[in-house]
């Protein structure tokens, strides 16, 4: 920060009293809820945490904590760019909220040494790391829950260079990344992210995902019941049965067909036909049946939300392994709230701009 002052500005006594204005404010800064997440962050332990993960051979003035904490409290407050850290590293706000004083205390890193840093960690501590935000979730827990719902979306995140595993997706038109976001559904917390290329994951890579986050939970609560919970590209056949064989509830969008059509047309056309005599706009019915796809070694529960309106009808579909409930509770009440987890990865995005991955590297 500049210290530089001006002269003070004289004013008229009055009553025998000097009044002068004076501009020097001294060490000051604008960020002063930095305080407040560098208590939050204490009291979690998160950066020495996260430290004692990554190897640090270096003979360096700042240590591996004071780098993760300085980068994560300015993401936190808005200054993504690690140019910022430029003249953050002088900010006294950003200083004491590190551990330092605001004067004689020594600065915080640069940003050198934050690139320097984020480009160190190896793939084993890549996914050490991964791991230890699934830990961080579970000891958010005071006891382990009876049971956990896991929401699981991806999102596209444009690039603009040549980074590693940026492809073109034709859908969104753009060269981009496709990461996973998994959040606990009661909570809104993060659970897990995984960078990834920019194309729809298979079946045999959204299993893969979910058998080490599935393990990495049970580890901790080998009793909890997990439900997870996702739209249409993620009910492959290989994690749907792959969450059978590993006595894990889901919940996921099926795409409909000639052959679910015609199962639920005695139900779309009971639907029609009330809506027809009540003259109105739409009118809604929810129905289930038994339906095996041909990729699909048997049969499984299939709830269906039906919606007949003046334009036409609408037919929405999710499959299951949950036993309670019918249809209406299942579409409704049970997969339509993953929209949520939309607008936790939103928030994720844009509060902590996790989609500015400029880095060449995809560590």
């Amino acid at each position: 920060m500049s210290d530089d002052t001006t002269q003070p500005f004289l004013f008229p006594a009055i009553r025998r009293k000097k009044i002068t204005a004076d501009f020097d404010g001294g060490r000051i800064t604008s960020d002063g809820g930095v305080l407040l997440l560098a208590a939050a962050e204490r009291r979690m332990g998160l950066a020495d945490y996260l430290a004692r993960l990554i190897a640090d051979p270096r003979r360096v003035t700042h240590g591996v904590a004071d780098i993760l904490r300085a980068r994560m409290l300015a993401i936190a407050c808005g200054y993504e760019d690690a140019d910022d850290l430029d003249y953050l590293r002088c900010d006294p706000g950003f200083k004491l909220a590190c551990g330092r004083l605001p004067d004689t205390g020594q600065d915080l890193c640069s940003q050198p040494t934050i690139s320097r840093w984020e480009n160190a960690p190896t793939l084993r501590e890549v996914i050490r790391l991964t791991y230890a935000l699934v830990d961080t979730w579970c000891d958010s827990y005071a006891h382990p829950p009876i049971a956990v719902t896991l929401d699981i979306d991806d999102t596209v995140d444009v690039v603009h260079g040549h980074q590693q595993l940026a492809l073109f997706n034709a859908h969104h038109d753009e060269r981009c990344f496709m990461p996973i976001h998994v959040y606990d559904a009661a909570t809104s917390r993060p659970v897990a992210i995984v960078i990834r290329p920019g194309k729809t994951p298979s079946g045999q890579e959204i299993r893969a995902h979910l058998r080490r986050l599935i393990r990495r939970i049970r580890s901790h609560w080998p009793n909890t019941r997990l439900t997870i919970r996702g739209d249409g590209h993620y009910g492959r056949p290989e994690v749907i049965a792959w969450c059978e064989a590993h006595d894990v509830d889901y919940i996921f969008g099926l795409a409909g067909n000639s052959v679910l059509h015609r199962l639920l047309e005695p139900s779309a056309d009971d639907v029609r036909v009330r809506r027809a005599d009540a003259r109105a706009q739409s009118l809604r019915g929810y129905a289930e049946i038994r339906y095996g796809a041909k990729s699909w070694k048997k049969q499984r529960r299939v709830a269906a939300r039906i919606e007949a309106t003046t334009l036409g009808l609408d037919i929405r579909c999710v499959v299951t392994n949950l036993r309670g409930g019918n249809a209406e509770w299942l579409y409704d009440a049970i997969y339509c709230a993953r929209g949520q987890a939309e607008n936790l990865i939103k928030l994720h995005k844009g509060q902590l701009a996790s989609d500015r991955t400029s880095c060449r590297l995809d560590l």
